[in-house]
C-alpha cells in the first residue's frame, strides 16, 4: 500500500548499515560517494568585492558551502518535503497525510531524530548565508553612499564653479547697465543745455513755448 502512495521504493535506495546492497553485493556507488565526498575540502562560496553586485548561489549551493553540512542520510527533510507535496497524498486531511508520511519512514527506517537534525542543518545554513548577503548589501549601500558622496562634493564644487561664472556675468550686465544709466543722465543734461541755448535764438513768449527743443524750432518756425 505504501507504494501506491509514493512512486518509489525505500527499500531499494536505503544502503546497509555495513556498506553492503540488500543484495548482498558491496554497495560501490555509496562507498565511492563517500570516498569522493571525504577527499572534498570545505570550500567557501565566493564573494563579491564590496562595490560589486552579487550572484546569488542556488540552496543546493548553499547547502554545499555551509560551515556546516546537512548530515549524509540516505532521506532528508527535502525528501520528506517532496513526499508531503506528492500528488498521492492530494487530498488528504494533515492528520491523515502525516500518519501516512510516518508509516513511510517507518517502513524505509529513517530515523525522525536524523530528519530534524537535517533540518536544522539546513535552516542554519539559509540563516548564515542570509546574514552573509544582509552584511554584504550593508557594505555595498556603504560603498556607494560614499562613492555618491564623492559625485556629490565634484558636484558642489562645479555647481560653486558655474554658479560664479553665472554671477560674474549678471554682475557684468549690472555693470553695463548702470553705464548706460549714467550715459543716459549725461545725455539727458546734454539735451537740457542745448535746449537752453536753442531757446536764446527764438523769439521769447511765444505760444508755442516750451522747454524742449522740439517747442523752441516751432517758434523758430513761426519766426519765418
Amino acid at each position: 500500500m505504501l507504494k501506491s502512495w509514493f512512486p518509489f521504493s525505500f527499500q531499494d535506495e536505503l544502503p546497509a548499515p555495513n556498506g553492503v546492497s540488500r543484495n548482498g553485493s558491496p554497495d560501490r556507488t555509496a562507498a565511492a560517494g563517500e570516498a569522493a565526498k571525504e577527499a572534498e575540502s570545505p570550500a567557501r562560496a565566493p564573494q563579491p568585492g564590496a562595490g560589486e553586485s552579487a550572484k546569488y548561489l542556488s540552496f543546493d549551493q548553499i547547502y554545499q558551502h555551509a560551515a556546516v553540512k546537512p548530515p549524509r542520510i540516505p532521506y532528508g527533510i527535502l525528501k520528506v518535503a517532496d513526499m508531503v507535496n506528492s500528488t498521492h497524498l492530494a487530498g488528504m486531511s494533515p492528520e491523515a497525510k502525516r500518519c501516512s508520511l510516518l508509516m513511510a519512514l517507518e517502513a524505509a527506517g529513517v530515523e525522525i531524530e536524523d530528519l530534524l537534525q537535517d533540518a536544522v542543518v539546513r535552516q542554519r545554513a539559509l540563516n548564515d548565508y542570509e546574514e552573509i548577503q544582509q552584511n554584504r548589501v550593508r557594505d555595498f549601500e556603504a560603498t556607494k553612499t560614499e562613492e555618491n558622496n564623492r559625485i556629490q562634493a565634484e558636484l558642489d564644487r562645479l555647481t560653486s564653479q558655474y554658479m560664479s561664472r553665472i554671477q560674474a556675468n549678471l554682475d557684468e550686465v549690472a555693470r553695463e547697465q548702470d553705464k548706460l544709466h549714467a550715459w543716459q543722465r549725461g545725455k539727458h543734461e546734454e539735451s537740457q543745455r542745448i535746449t537752453e541755448a536753442a531757446t536764446f535764438c527764438v523769439p521769447q513768449g511765444s505760444a508755442a513755448a516750451g522747454g524742449s527743443l522740439a517747442s523752441v524750432l516751432e517758434r523758430a518756425t513761426l519766426r519765418k
